[in-house]
């Protein structure tokens, strides 16, 4: 059972923490965009704040995995909740001195995409160092599980507090959600893995990540298929609104129960991603879905259906979320613990990368032609993520210890 990984409490405190980060995380990002809507109506100004976010976790992922494997994953995921919470309350209290100002969101929008990169290299370092191989899986499938119940719970609860409390008090929850994460990872306890070269410099640690990767190019093609799922999830979220309206005729309850359908699949996943695993072997499973994704999008691109949209939708979020559950746990369980920090580091700044020109380049091809078209773009992409899964493990130059033992 995929619960059996929360019986240790270092993994427990690890969870909770997780959940209560990301749900303020999730709650202040959907509050900040509604916010940002009332006051400005400008679709531009959204824009610039979601650019501003994947620029900088661009820049910080840059340096972020040297940082996370030169000191103890667990007091930097610790004070980086810290100072995230000091800065939403600095942003908070301007917005009660001054009122109003874009510049305060769009500071804003820049902490949530540096503690977003520094926190995805740290805490999948962490996990790493808290389960044993065999238990990585469920761990996968269990955050899995919490990220998308933190953003039902968090999309629902932000639109209630907007209304009747404002967007300062949001903010001010989510110091808050940082501030209890932080009281649950300082109970973790756990041996710690022993910082290796510690005299060596920034630079050069930084340098001993990239020729890591560099003698291992499978591993690093296999993290680079690892983020095409994420870089699909970013490009459904450009797409649906425009599909929504013009290829199914659909308004802003059709907009909302398509989103919740992703998050029902994305729920799913977590639960049937590591039996599927365990029936068929790791590598089969993988192929399967990559497969099963590409046909969904395609026959979504000639749709115009609500119910279809609402299924496709839903495999769209079982197979994103699964692909991202089980290589994962192949990268965790192939990469050296020493390591993980600038190998996440390296695969994060390539996804924040694509999703930046993806997204620019997308909008022109839907103002051109249709929104169908980007389902097409995103089966495209999910193609070229089976073909490269397909070629590493037919040519067997995936790392040796790849394949996962799933416990039942």
């Amino acid at each position: 059972m995929i619960f059996s990984v929360l019986r240790a409490s270092r993994f427990r405190n690890y969870f909770i923490a997780d959940i209560v980060s990301g749900f303020g995380v999730g709650m202040s990002t959907i509050g900040a965009n509604w916010y940002l809507m009332d006051q400005t109506g400008s679709i531009t100004s959204v824009g610039l704040m979601l650019s501003l976010n994947v620029i900088a976790g661009f820049l910080v992922s840059a340096f972020a995995g040297t940082f996370v494997d030169k000191w103890n994953r667990k007091s930097i995921l610790l004070w980086a909740n810290v100072v995230r919470a000091a800065a939403l309350l600095l942003i908070t209290g301007a917005f009660f001195g001054t009122g109003f100002h874009v510049e305060y969101l769009y500071a804003f929008a820049a902490v949530n995409g540096m503690g977003w990169a520094l926190y995805m290299s740290a805490s999948r370092s962490l996990v790493q160092e808290l389960l044993t191989e065999k238990e990585l899986i469920h761990g996968n499938s269990l955050i899995e599980i919490s990220l998308q119940v933190g953003m039902f719970m968090a999309g629902g609860l932000s639109g209630v507090l907007y209304k009747y409390i404002g967007f300062e008090a949001i903010l001010l929850l989510n110091a808050a959600a940082f501030l209890i994460s932080s009281l649950f990872l300082s109970r973790i306890s756990y041996s710690a893995l022993p910082v290796e070269h510690d005299e060596t410099s920034f630079f050069d640690s930084f340098k001993a990540g990239i020729h890591y990767l560099a003698e291992r190019p499978s591993l690093f093609i296999l993290g680079v298929v690892s983020i095409i799922p994420l870089v699909t999830t970013m490009v459904f979220n450009v797409v649906l609104p425009g599909y929504v309206s013009t290829s199914v005729g659909g308004d802003s309850i059709v907009f909302g129960l398509s989103d919740m359908s992703y998050g029902i699949g994305g729920l799913l996943s977590g639960f049937l991603a590591a039996p599927l695993a365990r029936k068929l072997s790791q590598h089969g499973t993988i192929l399967l879905i990559f497969l099963v994704s590409v046909v969904n999008l395609v026959a979504i691109a000639f749709n115009s259906t609500v119910l279809l949209l609402y299924i496709g939708c839903v495999i769209i979020g079982l197979t994103n979320s699964s692909l991202r559950i089980l290589i994962t746990t192949s990268l965790m369980a192939s990469v050296s613990k020493s390591y993980m920090g600038r190998a996440t580091s390296v695969w994060m700044g390539i996804s924040l990368l694509l999703q930046t020109v993806s997204a620019t380049g997308l909008g022109v091809v839907i103002d051109r032609f249709s929104p169908g078209l980007g389902f097409i773009v995103m089966g495209g992409l999910m193609l070229v993520g089976l073909i490269a899964y397909y070629v590493l493990n037919s040519k067997s130059k995936l790392p040796q210890k790849q394949t996962v033992e799933v416990e039942a």
